[in-house]
C-alpha cells in the first residue's frame, strides 16, 4: 500500500493511496521513559526517579512479551484510555522503555506523575 503525504499548516496529512481516509499527523502524544520491573508482585506505578524517568512494576515475567503487555495496560489504566493508545517504541527486550501515548498531551502525564521528562 502506499502513501500520499500533503504538508499543511500544523502537521502532515497521509493518505493511504487505496484509500479514501486520511490520518491527521499533528495529533496530540506524550513521550516519556519508564523503568520496568518484570515480576515485581502486583501491577503498579512506583514513582518518579530523580532523572525524570517512571519506574513501574509488573507481575508478569519479561518472557513472551507479558511484562510489556502488563505495562501497556497498566498505563493505559493509569491514564484512563485505551491500551491502543499507549505505545512502547524501544527498549522491548531492555528494563528501559520508550513509551508513546497518543491523544494524551505532555501536560497531562507530567500533572499525572510530578517529575517526569516529557
Amino acid at each position: 500500500m502506499g502513501v500520499l503525504i500533503a504538508a499543511r499548516p500544523g502537521g502532515a496529512i497521509i493518505k493511504p493511496v487505496d484509500s479514501d481516509r486520511w490520518l491527521d499527523r499533528s495529533h496530540t502524544f506524550a513521550r516519556f521513559a519508564v523503568r520496568l520491573m518484570p515480576r515485581g508482585g502486583a501491577d503498579r506505578i512506583d514513582g518518579v526517579s530523580e532523572e525524570g524517568v517512571l519506574q513501574a512494576r509488573v507481575a508478569a515475567p519479561a518472557v513472551g512479551g507479558a511484562a510489556n503487555a502488563a505495562l501497556v495496560r497498566l498505563l493505559a489504566n493509569e491514564l484512563d484510555i485505551s491500551k491502543t493508545s499507549v505505545r512502547l517504541v524501544a527498549g522491548a527486550t531492555g528494563r528501559q522503555k520508550l513509551i508513546v501515548v497518543d491523544g494524551v498531551s505532555p501536560q497531562t502525564v507530567a500533572t499525572r506523575w510530578p517529575g517526569i521528562k516529557v
